[in-house]
């Protein structure tokens, strides 16, 4: 650039400023120099940390038991030897490396006696945050590399906009995990155009991410074939790279579940036995084949699906194995009954490039469309993340005062039954004490002839189930915690036991089956 600089005439004032508005545009054309680069990054980091800090701060929702259920009650557990382990711990079909990651952090606070419950709570949500702060930037940053400037900022912006990604960011989900280890190895992954990619690291991600969630196979594979064939020396993609990359993490994921299964366990295999000879996955409902086309993929892309659908038709040649990978997801998910907004996540990123090109060549309705995708977008964030699902968090926060924590090697005599939809709420993670509590089990048909699990006999007839599981009034527990549409019909055992209502707390406006408005605490007097 130094051989272009202009040389200035200070005879000619009008040249002169001519040549300066010249010389400015050419440098802000190339706008990588070490310094400028350096500030740029700084800035981002310290940008996406501090937005993603107060993403998981205003998150104060659940979403769906394995929130807790697959990472901080397994952790819990793990370290302060006391907890639930629900059958899939039992059956062996799920790996510790992920809970692995939030028992260090309960360690770290137990050893130095900071394990108070408030940080057992927040500070997993705190590092899945930071770790997508890192995504955020790294996906920046392959988008400036990718195109020009200007479509990375829109891109970026469209990001960030995703109410979906900040309801599900921060929280302590393996998809969470599965989605920014995702978006790490797709900075590295060789795009047409990419100037960042590294065969042996987003490999490696890859890998990491299938050890997470044995799912990320499905978002990946098309992008690993479509890589296999652009690769021009194959075999040593496959014998330096693929099958060392991929014979570590089988041996190191395998290595971590047999010392906390303390029993020779391979959880990939068990996973597959598990879902395809015994379908328990169908056990928790099913959707007809076309949910995701039709409801799923609307729902978690949200008001980006027209720019997404625009992007399309502009950068389809440039990125079509990246739609090619959303829709074989698609479409291999289509094909299970059990469906879930939250399997489609992964492929959200890929998604918001074509969103982000879309909106950088709208030009004439470019801030019409920002602002609307703003607004929307952060209406849809604020309402689920403060306010829909929060009654089964803020129990537990009131149960948490039950604890005697001045005598904690003396358990209280608290006895919390719950009468909800299994595993409604967390449970030792967010209470962080040995009171007795249980809750209304649901293990899967594992073949049993007549089966019915625990929960559907209690709603069958809840009057029945309580008496027959209380036939005396000092088998009876402390205090039970229900959904509002459950209590008209055991009234008449609330009554003639002495409970009373002693909390009321708002969790939804759209009660639907057995999930109420709102949660009551009854305590027995």
């Amino acid at each position: 650039m130094e051989n272009i600089r202009p040389r200035l005439k200070f005879g000619n004032k009008v040249e002169e400023v001519k040549l300066r508005k010249r010389h400015s545009q050419l440098y802000s054309k190339k706008d990588d120099s070490p310094l400028k680069d350096g500030v740029l990054r700084a800035r981002v980091v310290v940008f996406c940390v501090v937005f993603r800090l107060i993403n998981c701060f205003l998150v104060q929702t659940s979403f769906v038991p394995d929130e807790y259920w697959q990472s901080l009650e397994v952790s819990h557990r793990m370290v302060f030897n006391y907890g639930y382990m629900t059958w899939e711990w039992k059956a062996g079909i799920r790996g510790f490396v992920y809970p692995l990651l939030f028992a260090s952090i309960y360690k770290i606070l137990h050893f130095i006696n900071y394990d108070s419950v408030h940080l057992l709570i927040w500070l997993p949500r705190v590092f899945q945050a930071l770790l997508a702060a890192f995504a955020d930037v790294k996906f920046f940053f392959l988008i400036r590399t990718l195109e020009r400037r200007e479509v990375a900022t829109w891109t970026f912006f469209c990001h960030l906009c995703s109410w979906f990604s900040w309801f599900c960011c921060t929280r302590t989900l393996t998809n969470s995990m599965e989605t920014t280890i995702t978006c790490l190895a797709l900075f590295y992954y060789p795009l047409p155009g990419s100037k960042t990619h590294s065969s042996k690291k987003y490999l490696s991600l890859v890998a990491l991410a299938i050890v997470v969630r044995p799912t990320a196979l499905i978002v990946w594979f098309p992008l690993l074939m479509y890589h296999f064939w652009k690769e021009e020396n194959k075999l040593r993609l496959i014998t330096h790279k693929c099958i060392p990359i991929g014979a570590v993490a089988v041996v190191m994921s395998t290595l971590i579940d047999c010392i906390f299964y303390d029993k020779w366990t391979m959880v990939q295999f068990n996973f597959l036995k598990f879902n395809i000879f015994y379908s328990v996955a169908d056990f928790y409902g099913s959707h007809p084949w076309h949910w995701y086309f039709t409801q799923g993929f609307a729902v978690i892309i949200g008001p980006h699906l027209p720019l997404f659908l625009h992007g399309c038709s502009i950068a389809f040649k440039r990125y079509k194995i990246l739609l090619a990978a959303v829709v074989w997801t698609l479409v291999v998910y289509s094909l299970l009954p059990h469906k879930e907004f939250r399997f489609i996540y992964p492929v959200l990123p890929f998604c918001i490039i074509f969103s982000g090109i879309s909106l950088a060549n709208l030009k004439a309705w470019r801030r019409a469309a920002a602002f609307f995708l703003l607004v929307s977008n952060l209406a849809a964030a604020l309402y689920t993340g403060l306010i829909h699902q929060r009654g089964t968090l803020d129990v537990m926060t009131r149960l948490q005062t039950l604890c005697d924590v001045s005598n904690i090697s003396s358990p209280p005599q608290t006895d919390v039954l719950f009468l909800m939809p299994c595993h409604s709420t967390p449970f030792y993670s967010h209470v962080h004490c040995p009171m007795k509590m249980r809750f209304l089990e649901c293990p899967p048909d594992l073949g049993e002839e007549g089966y019915v699990d625990e929960a559907d006999r209690f709603y069958n007839d809840p009057l029945h189930w309580l008496r027959t599981s209380f036939p005396y009034k000092s088998s009876l527990p402390t205090h039970l915690v229900l959904f509002d549409v459950l209590e008209k019909e055991i009234s008449l055992f609330l009554q003639g036991n002495n409970f009373v209502r002693t909390a009321e707390m708002f969790h939804t406006h759209f009660p639907e089956g057995r999930v109420g408005g709102s949660v009551f605490i009854y305590e027995r007097h």
